[in-house]
């Protein structure tokens, strides 16, 4: 197994020339061109992981320093057992300990395939747990194990606890809705299906970040009339950042503003 070290995602080997997820239109291969690292290259390199509460129940877990893409994965703790969601390109046995020492992990899942990271190392690490990935995204999978599994529409991980696809950034898109997050008032763990901006007061929805390819308003008002059905106030994306309250506004008022800023409602501003 490699790790493309673009976008930190596992496959097995013999690797191709590019990585197939970088290679695509929202996502790019490096000026200085396409590598590949081993877990043990990232042993050597210094790597380590980090754990950090968000709140109660979630804990964000990152790589320092940062592996590929940089995500932040987030520990769903339930009484059940946890859910790891965007796992992160690396792990190691000290990060395999404190994941478990919160108890079981139900699965691991990924929003979209730019967060698949090495999920599938995590799985075996943690004893085979299963891998819960997109059905409409199943063409993106670099690994393949059989404690992956397919799953459209929605997949209750456990009660209180459920993922639901929105597509957009890519078809299987998706996130978490955790019921109990927010002291009860819910919490949307979104990847970058939506993401979280800097002003805080905001989200965006775009097909490709990196690139600036925008989603059309059709599909935004789609995903955002789809989420609107689901309580929270609450919104983490997948590099911990965060509408601390009222993200269910936050969310609908962005959609509204990006759908009329494509319509060219806003021209006369420009």
């Amino acid at each position: 197994m490699l790790i493309c070290a673009a976008c930190a995602v596992e496959r097995d080997e013999p690797v191709p020339d590019l990585c197939p997820i970088c290679a695509d239109e929202r996502q790019y291969v490096p000026e200085e061109g396409q590598q590949w690292f081993s877990l043990d290259d990232l042993v050597q390199d210094g790597r380590r992981i980090s754990f950090k509460q968000n709140e109660p129940g979630l804990i964000a877990v990152s790589t320092e320093p940062k592996v590929g893409i940089g995500q932040t994965a987030q520990l769903v703790v339930m009484p059940q057992g946890s859910l790891l969601w965007d796992p992160v390109g690396y792990v190691d046995d000290n990060a395999v300990q404190e994941v478990l020492s919160h108890g079981p992990v139900l699965a691991i899942a990924a929003s979209h395939p730019h967060m698949f990271g090495v999920q599938v190392e995590w799985s075996r690490r943690l004893g085979g747990v299963p891998v819960l990935v997109g059905e409409a995204d199943r063409q993106w999978m670099g690994r393949e194990d059989p404690s992956v599994s397919f799953w459209s529409g929605s997949k209750t991980v456990t009660e209180g606890l459920t993922l639901h696809q929105t597509g957009g950034h890519f078809p299987g898109s998706a996130v978490v809705h955790w019921e109990a997050g927010a002291g009860g008032n819910g919490v949307l763990l979104t990847g970058d299906s939506v993401f979280p901006n800097p002003d805080r007061r905001s989200v965006s929805f775009m097909r490709s970040y990196p690139n600036r390819l925008p989603l059309s308003g059709t599909v935004v008002l789609r995903i955002a009339g789809q989420l609107d059905e689901l309580a929270f106030d609450r919104l983490y994306g997948n590099f911990n950042n965060v509408i601390a309250t009222g993200a269910k506004a936050v969310l609908h008022a962005s959609a509204q503003r990006h759908a009329a800023w494509v319509h060219g409602d806003f021209d006369n501003l420009t």
